[in-house]
């Protein structure tokens, strides 16, 4: 098959992100657009046809990424096929998103989280990839017995600790 060529063609947020929610779609884009610096609801309405019909409707901006909510109604669910990912730089970064994005969800292990309106999170190290190539195997090990993650105990572990 030939390869074809699309960066001529490609427009920024070509692609972007929708969320199903059952009944709370402009609180979920309320709640991450006051956690991530760089964000904003850009527009709330309702679906105008179809079984969503009446139901809100949110445009929203997290760091810069374009994303959309729709209540929709009970028919569908989020599972942690698929994650947001937030790579944090130090200790503290971790601190403040485990705490705000579980405070009402469900934490997990490796850094996954559920927050209160179903979504999955992974709040992680930036320098995962650096943290993982030190020592694999013990950093794995480290990683497996965690909920939130703790960088000085992966660094730990990377150096044989």
């Amino acid at each position: 098959m030939p390869r074809v060529d699309h960066t001529a063609t490609a427009a920024p947020n070509r692609i972007g992100t929708c969320l199903w929610f059952e009944d709370r779609a402009v609180e979920a884009a309320e709640f991450y657009v006051s956690l991530f610096p760089g964000s904003r609801i850009l527009e709330v309405s309702t679906v105008g046809a179809g079984p969503a019909k009446d139901n809100a409707f949110v445009v929203f901006e997290l760091a810069g990424r374009s994303f959309q909510g729709i209540d929709g109604g009970p028919m569908f669910k989020f599972t942690p096929a698929i994650s947001f990912v937030v790579n944090c730089e130090s200790r503290d970064e971790i601190d403040h998103y485990w705490a705000a994005l579980s405070d009402g969800g469900e934490e997990g292990y490796c850094g996954w989280l559920n927050d209160r309106f179903g979504v999955s999170w992974q709040v992680v190290p930036a320098n995962m990839g650096e943290l993982m190539s030190a020592d694999p195997k013990r950093v794995m090990e480290a990683l497996l017995t965690m909920g939130k993650i703790d960088i000085e105990a992966l660094r730990k572990a990377g150096a044989g600790g």
